[in-house]
């Protein structure tokens, strides 16, 4: 049931050897990012850098890193990212859907839409182009969702599980997918941006975002609160053990679930795990000691580690023999984006659509981070609610799709039913849940929507 064979000390070494070499990645990318303005302005993460920097280095490249140490980071990211999603649901409060609904709604309609067309239609053109004519796997269409939405950190995460599903290829292509969603995300991004300035859909505009990344002493947020005295445990040691019982509690339920959906990955289920945590704990007097940020600092050195090692180990000769699919798939990804950005947004948004949009846009085509900072440019000074917003719908979001639950059972899915019932499927839920904001009455014309806007 749980993986209890013994680790010799030469392994425990080399792993300490090749953990040593990331953070060294990690540093060089701070330092490059520090040093090349373009970096800067693009918003490049240190992460992302390192890791292409070390597949710069790695044995498809300059060949300074041997195959081993590539072998070992590329089975790091499985275990890394249930360490991103286990806490992901500790000390956290579900906000008040009646009292929140008019910002909650919409945001989560048009998130979720958005998502269901990044699954369904690249499974559609998978299965009508590319399984044809490219032989592509049935699986090549979750590509989109895994490395879009999901990001890098899901897109390493996943890698496990396409191999053991028979599709060994499927992790790097995913993080390939990531790296193309990432910098679409931000470049498209700005250029929307540009544009809805020069319409006016942007009032409040401030031009490029902040580029400093040496933050001055008053600026330096504290990486969490002291909430327990030190002479009883370190405060990440004790939020590490919240997260080691919402790993622990997530093998259970994958060894249950194993019989009914064999291949089930350990990360969703160790976020369920954190649910179970917290509904706990949130009955006792340890509630008080939960600091978010602190669970929020584990979370980021575990997801910094993870993108590192995904990229730098990432297969360069299986994206080349794949390239002209996937530039397809890419392709169709970033229509549907666009599309969706300004069919939906002015329709299910009746005050300041833009933002509201703009934010959902830098998630589906990268990740939370990307729309935040794209936000930040279209409204520096937050004098929409397009940020409160997505805060509020975020706990219903994230733990489903966007590198969720649902996210994580798209390759099983696809092996299971076919990328025609797949792709279907999803295209259809997008299509529910489009009649159901008609019904609500969220999605309307442009016309009545400015109309609705100007009398409230």
């Amino acid at each position: 049931m749980f993986p209890t064979d013994e680790v010799s000390g030469d392994t425990v070494t080399a792993l300490l050897f090749a953990l040593t070499v990331l953070g060294l990645l990690i540093l060089a990318g701070v330092l490059l990012r520090l040093l090349f303005t373009p970096l800067r302005r693009l918003f490049i993460p240190a992460a992302l850098i390192g890791g292409v920097l070390g597949a710069a280095l790695g044995p498809y490249g300059a060949g300074l890193f041997p195959e081993g140490m590539t072998a070992t980071w590329s089975t790091l990211p499985g275990i890394l990212i249930t360490v991103v999603f286990a806490p992901m649901l500790i000390g956290v409060r579900m906000p008040n859907v009646r009292q929140s609904y008019r910002l909650i709604a919409p945001q989560l309609l048009f998130g979720y839409i958005g998502d269901l067309l990044m699954i369904g239609v690249p499974m559609l053109v998978c299965a009508a182009v590319l399984m044809p004519f490219w032989n592509v796997d049935a699986m090549f269409g979750t590509i989109v969702e895994i490395g879009w939405p999901g990001g890098h950190g899901t897109a390493g995460g996943m890698a496990p599980v396409y191999s053991d599903l028979g599709w060994a290829d499927g992790g790097a292509l995913a993080l390939a997918g990531a790296t193309v969603g990432l910098v679409f995300g931000i470049v498209m991004g700005m250029v929307l941006i540009n544009i809805g300035a020069r319409r006016g859909d942007v009032p409040h505009a401030g031009g490029a975002a902040a580029t400093r990344d040496l933050l001055s002493g008053d600026e330096r947020p504290g990486l969490g609160r002291v909430t327990l005295n030190k002479d009883l445990v370190d405060g990440l040691a004790f939020h590490g053990a919240l997260i080691a019982v919402a790993v622990f509690i997530g093998w259970i339920l994958q060894s249950a679930l194993e019989l009914v959906v064999p291949g089930m990955p350990l990360f969703p289920l160790a976020m369920i795990g954190g649910a179970v945590v917290q509904a706990v704990i949130g009955r006792t007097r340890i509630a008080d000691a939960v600091d978010p940020g602190s669970l929020r600092a584990i979370q980021g050195a575990a997801l910094d580690l993870l993108v590192v090692a995904a990229v730098a180990s990432v297969s360069v000769p299986v994206v080349l023999a794949n390239i002209v699919p996937l530039t397809l798939v890419m392709l169709v990804a970033a229509a549907v984006a666009v599309a969706f950005f300004y069919w939906a947004g002015p329709r299910m948004f009746r005050e300041s659509w833009f933002e509201h949009a703009i934010v959902n846009f830098g998630t589906l085509t990268a990740v939370s981070s990307v729309g935040l900072m794209l936000l930040r440019t279209a409204d520096p000074d937050l004098k929409t609610d397009a940020a409160r917003a997505y805060a509020l719908r975020a706990p219903f979001f994230s733990p489903v799709l966007g590198g969720g639950l649902i996210t994580a059972l798209l390759p099983v899915l696809a092996v299971n039913y076919g990328a025609w019932a797949l792709g279907a499927g999803a295209c259809a839920a997008a299509l529910l849940l489009g009649l159901l904001a008609r019904l609500l009455r969220i999605w309307q014309s442009p016309a009545k929507a400015e109309k609705a806007a100007a009398s409230s």
